[in-house]
C-alpha cells in the first residue's frame, strides 16, 4: 500500500489534497454535480484510497483537545461537556447488557464448567488489551470519528471507509436486535413466556418479517430524543441507569454467595471438566459479553481532557466489568452444579430453584432491562457520531455532519440512524439479524490493532510501508491456519503455542530489522503494543446461534476470527 502525499495542483482528478476536500464538496450540491462526480470514480478511487488525512484534520478547529469550547462554532464541532466519570459509566453501561446473563449459562454448561470463571478473566483480559489500542488512537486523535478516524490517518480512506461502513451497519442491525430483546425480556416480567405475544403480527409480510415490534420502536423514539438533546444529560441519565443495573447484579452476586456451595467447584467432575481447551472454548463463547467499548472512543471529541479521561474510562469500565463478569460467574457455580445449569436463563432459574424467591428471578430480567437501555443508549450515541465524521471527511453528504447550534449534538445523523434502526427493530426477527452482525465488531478491532502497528512503524513520505505490511499479512496467514486447524477440531494447546511461537520469532525480528519510528505521544501509549490480545480470542466457538449451515458465514468467521489471533502473534516485548 503506498502513503499518497500530498499532490500538486492540477495533480489527479481533483488536484491537490485540500481541491480534492472541495471537490467531494462540491459533488453533493447538485444532482447535475453528483452525476459528474460519478463518470470520475474510477480515477478518483485510485487517487484517494490510499491517501491518508492528517490528524488535525479529524478534530474541528473549535474542539481543542484539550480543554473547553472556545465557544465557535462550524457547524461541525461538539462541546467538550463530559468527564472522566462518565465516561466510565458509558463504557460500563455499553458493555453490560444482557448478553451476561446468557453467555454465561452456556459457557459454563458446554464448555468450561466451574472454570467459567477463568473464562470471564482471560476474555475480559483480552478486551482489555484491545481496548488499550483504542484508548491510544484516542488520546493522540480525539475525534469522534473513532475506528474511521485512526484507520483513516494510518492506513487510508479506502480502509477507513470500509471498515466504517461496516461499523454503521453493524450498529444499525445489532441496536435492532437489542430492542427486541427488551420486549421479550420486558414481557417476562408480567409472566409472559411467549414474547411474540406483545408483537403485532402481519398475516400480508413473509415470516421472519411479520411480527411488528412496536415496544422496541418505542424504546429507540425515547433514546433517539435523549441523545439529540443532550450528550450530557444522555450521560447522566445512563449513569443512573448503570448505577441501578450494578446494584441489581451485586444482589444477584450476594445471593450466589450466601446460598451456594463451594462444593459445586469440584463436582461432579472438576473444576475444569472439559480441560485447558474448554476454558480457551468458553473465554471465545463470553468474548462477546466484552464488547461495547469502542462505542466509548466517539465520545473523545466531547470530553474534557481526553488525554486523561479516555484512558480511564475505557480500561477502567473493562477492569470493572470484568471484575463483576467474574464474580457473577462464580455466584452461578456455586448456587447450581454446572451440568444443571439452565443455559437460557441461568441466573432466574438458579436463584429461584436455590431460594425458593420467584420474586429474585423478576429482579433478574428487571436489571436485564435495565442493561439493555444503557447498552443501546451508548450504541446510538456512537453510531451518530460515526455517520457524522464520516459525513465530516465528505464520503457522504455534509448535511449528515451539522451539529445543532443550541444541543451541540449530530442531530441529524442521530434522527436518521435512528429511523433506520426503528425499521429494522420493527420488522426483522432476532435470528435474521443476529446471523447479520457477528463479524463486523470484531473485524474492527483486528482493522485498529493493524492501525496501531502501522502507526509505529511507519512514516508517511520517509518510510516505506512494504515491509510493516508484510509483516502484517504473514502473521495474518499463520493466525488463519492456526485458526482454521483448530476449527476443524484437530488443533489443541500445542497448535497454539506452536503458533505463537512462529509468531514471537517473526515479531522480533521484525522489530530488529524495522524499528519503531518517533513520533509525539499525548500522555498514553499502549504497553506492550496491546499485541497479547489475539491469543485471548482463541476462536473455537463461532457467536451462539449463528447458524453453521450457511457455509459463507462459516468461512467469514474462520478468515476474522482467525486474523483476530493477529495479536498474540505481534509480541512485542517493549513499547
Amino acid at each position: 500500500m503506498a502513503i499518497m502525499e500530498r499532490k500538486s495542483e492540477g495533480d489527479g482528478c481533483c488536484g491537490g489534497y485540500d481541491d480534492h476536500e472541495t471537490c467531494l464538496r462540491d459533488s453533493f450540491t447538485s444532482l447535475k454535480s453528483y452525476l459528474a462526480a460519478i463518470k470520475q470514480t474510477p480515477s478518483r478511487l485510485l487517487e484517494r484510497a490510499t491517501a491518508v488525512s492528517d490528524s488535525e484534520k479529524e478534530v474541528p478547529s473549535s474542539a481543542p483537545a484539550e480543554g473547553g469550547s472556545n465557544g465557535t462554532s462550524t457547524g461541525t464541532a461538539m462541546e467538550r461537556k463530559v468527564g472522566w466519570l462518565e465516561v466510565v459509566a458509558m463504557g460500563v453501561g455499553g458493555i453490560m447488557g444482557a448478553g451476561i446473563l446468557v453467555s454465561t449459562g452456556q459457557a459454563a454448561h458446554s464448555s468450561a464448567g466451574p472454570a467459567v470463571i477463568l473464562s470471564f478473566a482471560i476474555a475480559g483480559f483480552s478486551a482489555l488489551l484491545s481496548a488499550l489500542c483504542y484508548a491510544e488512537f484516542a488520546v493522540s486523535l480525539p475525534s469522534a470519528g473513532g475506528a474511521f478516524s485512526y484507520l483513516r490517518s494510518t492506513l487510508g480512506e479506502f480502509a477507513a471507509y470500509f471498515t466504517g461502513a461496516n461499523l454503521l451497519m453493524e450498529y444499525v442491525i445489532s441496536n435492532a436486535m437489542v430492542a427486541r430483546s427488551f420486549t421479550s425480556y420486558l414481557a417476562t416480567i408480567y409472566g409472559v413466556s411467549d414474547s411474540n405475544s406483545w408483537r403485532i403480527e402481519a398475516q400480508c409480510l413473509s415470516p421472519g418479517y411479520n411480527m411488528l415490534d412496536l415496544p422496541a420502536v418505542a424504546l429507540i423514539a425515547v433514546l433517539t430524543m435523549c441523545i439529540s438533546y443532550s450528550t450530557k444529560v444522555s450521560c447522566r441519565v445512563n449513569l443512573v441507569i448503570t448505577t441501578f443495573h450494578m446494584a441489581l447484579m451485586g444482589f444477584v452476586v450476594a445471593i450466589g454467595f450466601a446460598k451456594g456451595s463451594i462444593s459445586n467447584l469440584t463436582h461432579p467432575d472438576g473444576f475444569a471438566p472439559f480441560g485447558t481447551k474448554g476454558v480457551w472454548n468458553g473465554a471465545a463463547l463470553v468474548y462477546f459479553s466484552y464488547i461495547g467499548y469502542d462505542a466509548v472512543s466517539t465520545m473523545a471529541e466531547e470530553v474534557h481532557l481526553p488525554s486523561k479521561a479516555m484512558p480511564r474510562g475505557i480500561a477502567g469500565s473493562l477492569v470493572f466489568v470484568t471484575c463483576l463478569y467474574c464474580l457473577m460467574a462464580a455466584s452461578l457455580v456455586l448456587l447450581l452444579p454446572y451440568t444443571q445449569i439452565n443455559m437460557m436463563a441461568p441466573f432466574a432459574t438458579a436463584l429461584c430453584e436455590k431460594t425458593g424467591w420467584k420474586w429474585a428471578s423478576v429482579v433478574v430480567r428487571i436489571g436485564a432491562c435495565i442493561g439493555i437501555v444503557s447498552s443501546l443508549l451508548v450504541a446510538m450515541l456512537g453510531q451518530a457520531r460515526y455517520f457524522c465524521v464520516i459525513a465530516r471527511a465528505h464520503l457522504l453528504p455534509s448535511w449528515f455532519a451539522r451539529i445543532h447550534p443550541r444541543t451541540k449534538t449530530p442531530l441529524n445523523a442521530s434522527i436518521v440512524l435512528g429511523a433506520c434502526t426503528s425499521i429494522v427493530a420493527l420488522f426483522t426477527d432476532m435470528h435474521i439479524l443476529l446471523d447479520l452482525i457477528a463479524i463486523g465488531t470484531v473485524f474492527v478491532f483486528y482493522m485498529v490493532a493493524n492501525a496501531l502497528i502501522f502507526k509505529r512503524h511507519v512514516r508517511r513520505g520517509e518510510t516505506s510501508p512494504w515491509p510493516t505490511l508484510g509483516f502484517l499479512l504473514s502473521i495474518s496467514c499463520i493466525a488463519i491456519g492456526v485458526t482454521t486447524y483448530w476449527q476443524t477440531g484437530e488443533g489443541n494447546a500445542t497448535t497454539l503455542a506452536l503458533g505463537l511461537t512462529i509468531g514471537i520469532f517473526l515479531s522480533l525480528v521484525f522489530k530488529a530489522l524495522f524499528p519503531m519510528v518517533s513520533y509525539p505521544r499525548k500522555g498514553m501509549a499502549c504497553p506492550l503494543y496491546a499485541y497479547l490480545g489475539g491469543l485471548l480470542y482463541l476462536p473455537q466457538h463461532l457467536p451462539h446461534g449463528l447458524d453453521l449451515n450457511r457455509g459463507f458465514c462459516k468461512v467469514c468467521h474462520l478468515v476474522v476470527f482467525g486474523c483476530d489471533f493477529l495479536p498474540c502473534l505481534q509480541l512485542t516485548l517493549f513499547p
